[in-house]
């Protein structure tokens, strides 16, 4: 199947969870050897998570039906420009391609608009809207390496 036929699932799921009143209107397909193995639709309303966006709903859904995290070998599609959450989940994934329809522009002039967070990013932890503050450091950094040293972890 080709790009434009996932592309337009994607669009198809972005159309059937904005009619059900569940969350934005975005959708999003996981494929791995020409097969959906995962897909979902913006659930952020209807489960009061905000972090169920389309495209990690998709990954969730798609890492529960392959059994593991690693998800190398597939491709993403995307009714719009992931955002920059979706965008990490995407790398933690390992998923190796993004195929997108509407641009963050569009995204933007209905509401959605991710400006905010690419400025924040840019801005050292203390100088950010939500403030970061740091303590414990050496404590939580020992946990840390002491995960690095177990021979049984697992990386990712």
């Amino acid at each position: 199947m080709s790009d434009e036929v996932f592309l337009r699932r994607a669009i198809a799921l972005s159309r059937a969870g904005m009619e059900s009143n569940e969350g934005g209107p975005f959708g999003a397909v996981v494929v791995r050897d020409g097969k959906i193995i995962g897909e979902g639709w913006n659930r952020v309303v209807a489960s009061g998570d905000p972090t169920a966006h389309a495209e990690v709903t998709a990954i969730r859904n798609a890492a529960a039906a392959v059994g593991q995290f690693d998800l190398s070998g597939s491709t993403i599609y995307a009714s719009c420009e992931p955002c920059p959450m979706c965008l990490a989940a995407i790398h933690w994934a390992r998923i190796g391609r993004i195929v997108y329809a509407a641009a963050c522009s569009d995204a933007a002039s209905i509401g959605f608009d991710d400006g905010e967070i690419f400025d924040e990013l840019r801005r050292p932890p203390h100088a950010r809207r939500v403030v970061a503050e740091q303590s414990l450091q050496e404590e939580a950094a020992a946990v840390m390496h002491d995960w690095a040293a177990k021979a049984d972890r697992t990386p990712y």
